[in-house]
């Protein structure tokens, strides 16, 4: 026999082999209906998999990240098993779960798959369904992969199994299709109710450019018809969201192929956003003591050497530029840290000194392939909302209180209400891939778990999943159609402060070596700015937006007014402009509601007569007229009301 611990502490137990299915219908035959997967001592099991020793289970349902990603890994396979049935001499490479449905990268030879396919590729394996196959996992020794693939022409999934061990490869089956898979799958295909491939797209073999395109298969499936119908709908909402096709309605950044891929450039209305951003990031760093610097854009190679970045990135940046004088090399920053470690080490530095935060908008540079590029989510070029806190031990857990205070108050501010969190700790079995001391990682792990306690935050754990030089706790928020998106790390860093020396004088008169923590809430500006954009639809906070009124004359003999409206909301520090074209006054309302600017006011003889405005409100329409200098006050007490939240 052996004992199954429970995630609410309770034990029971189970003959040695038995599987998560048979554990789930012990407890109940409608849990067994709807259980996807296990997770055993941390490892997530198919259910059919055997467990052969005392094990801490978890069993996962649809609502699960982990039953989610069993669920649509069997799919990824049914797609490659549609795919073997109706393009014969197909090759496979890949095909993962991923955050929202799966995808397979494949290489149909002569044939070329297009969007116009995806339905009868659908039918087929809606008809593979039906079939109600088993997925059946088998351990396989590499000689045997290789002869297996190799003899079916699978040149990519021998690629792929010469690089690993022999003893911990599988393969898993169903129906005619064999892939090599780590797994965790289903047990049988037949869950799969509702089905829908959503795009077609090319993807470099491994991500590398010199090696050949694959067709990459985008698709996501449901245990419910519903739940597709419901999915369909966010989808069609994302696409009215899309932050490319709004900055552009908007008009507030732009990309040009003369400058380069993945080179975002500000429009004026964009940079003015961003900069509000900024400000008021910089506002509330100032209340916490940060002080802010300015770093070049490019470093010494022997910088980044030392930092470890050149042999994490150095492959995948930009080459290195080459001075005039001999050996002498340069790199555009990939990261802000080492700069900010070389500040610290100017001056010595004195327990009493500590913390010591350094923040800065610093501009970074990374060489994302040309097809992974999109929008202002994945770029070249991209600021991060950076700041780097030195401190001692002791200090780590109010240093970890003071952040969580920074990014509750923008999350509040941007109406991000919808957020989880997610403590990293280390792996407990497997220390010795970690950076610094064990006292320093507890006391430090212990004051991240403490913080999060202290602020009411229920965060989820997760062993293993540290950086090697620090736990983390990262923040990841939903957006106003349900898509999460990671917003907000804190890091804690033991390996820059050994890598760069930095030291301070205790108490004691020793010197000890400072804590760094990474902190960026914004993460960068650009996909920051990207993600509220797709949150709001374009209609930023009142605060925020670029143009809060535009004030539209019915026809041209109402200009010099309207202009004397703009000018007066000037003073009063409100943004305005003056739609001013010769158009009839429904065209400049529609025109005006594409650019979700928040207030309109129209313009007349009866308006210019009395000193007035006729006002709209965004979504709302007629709001009535008033005395231009009464709306001027309303707008402002809209505003204040909004910044006295925060």
């Amino acid at each position: 026999m052996i004992k199954i611990t429970f995630p609410d502490g309770s034990v029971r137990e189970y003959n040695e082999g038995v599987n998560g299915l048979q554990i789930a219908e012990s407890i109940s035959s409608r849990l067994a209906q709807d259980v996807l997967a296990c997770g055993v001592n941390g490892e997530i099991y198919d259910l059919g998999r055997p467990i052969n020793e005392d094990a801490a289970v978890v069993l996962y349902k649809w609502d699960d990240e982990q039953g989610k990603h069993a669920f649509w890994h069997t799919s990824a396979h049914l797609l490659a098993e549609a795919l073997q049935e109706l393009y014969p001499g197909i090759q496979f490479g890949i095909g993962p779960a991923i955050e929202n449905g799966f995808y397979y990268d494949v290489d149909p030879g002569e044939a070329v798959i297009k969007e116009g396919d995806l339905a009868t590729i659908e039918a087929k394996m809606a008809e593979l369904v039906a079939r109600k196959e088993s997925v059946v996992r088998a351990d396989i020794a590499k000689t045997d992969a290789l002869k297996m693939f190799g003899e079916r022409g699978e040149t990519y999934k021998c690629e792929l199994i010469s690089e690993l061990e022999d003893g911990r490869i599988t393969t898993y089956t169903q129906g005619a299709f064999t892939d090599l898979c780590r797994g965790p799958h289903l047990m049988t295909t037949s869950p799969i109710k509702a089905i829908k491939l959503t795009s077609v797209a090319g993807a470099y073999w491994r991500g590398h450019e010199d090696r050949k395109m694959l067709t990459r298969i985008y698709g996501i499936t449901f245990p419910k018809k519903k739940m597709l119908d419901e999915y369909l709908v966010l989808m069609e909402e994302a696409k009215k969201r899309d932050h490319r096709k709004i900055g552009k309605e908007m008009e507030l950044f732009m990309f040009s192929e003369m400058v380069g891929k993945g080179l975002p450039m500000w429009l004026p209305k964009g940079t003015a956003l961003r900069l509000r951003l900024e400000d008021f990031l910089k506002k509330i760093q100032r209340r916490f003591g940060y002080q802010q610097v300015m770093t070049p854009h490019i470093g010494n190679k022997q910088l980044y050497i030392t930092s470890g970045h050149y042999a994490k990135y150095g492959k995948d940046s930009f080459q290195p530029i080459h001075t005039p004088e001999e050996d002498e090399e340069y790199l555009l920053k990939p990261m802000n840290c080492p700069h900010h470690c070389e500040i610290y080490k100017w001056q010595p530095r004195s327990y009493k000194d500590l913390p010591l935060r350094l923040a800065e908008f610093g501009t970074v540079y990374r060489y994302e392939q040309s097809g992974e590029l999109h929008g202002l989510t994945r770029v070249r070029s991209f600021t991060q909302d950076d700041a780097h806190i030195f401190c001692r031990p002791d200090q780590v857990k109010d240093e970890f209180l003071h952040v969580m205070d920074i990014i509750f108050i923008i999350f509040k501010a941007l109406d991000f209400e919808n957020f989880e969190a997610q403590i990293s700790l280390r792996d407990p079995n497997n220390r010795e891939k970690y950076i610094g001391s064990d006292e320093n990682w507890e006391r430090a792990e212990q004051a991240i778990i403490e913080a999060c306690a202290e602020k009411g935050l229920k965060a989820k754990i997760e062993l293993g999943e540290a950086a090697f030089y620090g736990p983390k706790l990262d923040f990841m928020v939903r957006d106003a159609i349900g898509r999460k998106w990671q917003l907000g790390t804190i890091q804690v860093d033991y390996n820059l402060p050994e890598r760069f020396q930095l030291e301070y004088t205790g108490s004691d008169n020793m010197k000890h070596r400072p804590v760094m923590i990474h902190r960026a809430p914004f993460g960068s500006m650009e996909r920051f700015v990207a993600v509220l954009i797709e949150h709001t639809g374009g209609k930023f906070p009142l605060w925020l937006t670029p143009d809060q009124v535009a004030i539209l004359p019915i026809s041209e003999k109402f200009n010099d007014y309207a202009q004397q409206v703009r000018t007066y909301l000037d003073t009063q520090d409100i943004r305005a402009i003056v739609d001013d074209r010769n158009e009839k006054i429904g065209r400049k309302i529609r025109d005006n509601e594409m650019k979700r600017i928040p207030y309109m006011l129209i313009v007349g003889e009866k308006e210019a007569e009395n000193g007035e405005v006729s006002v709209r409100r965004q979504g709302e329409g007629d709001k009535g007229t008033m005395k231009f200098e009464d709306f001027g006050k309303i707008l402002n007490e809209e505003v204040q009301n909004m910044i006295n939240k925060w």
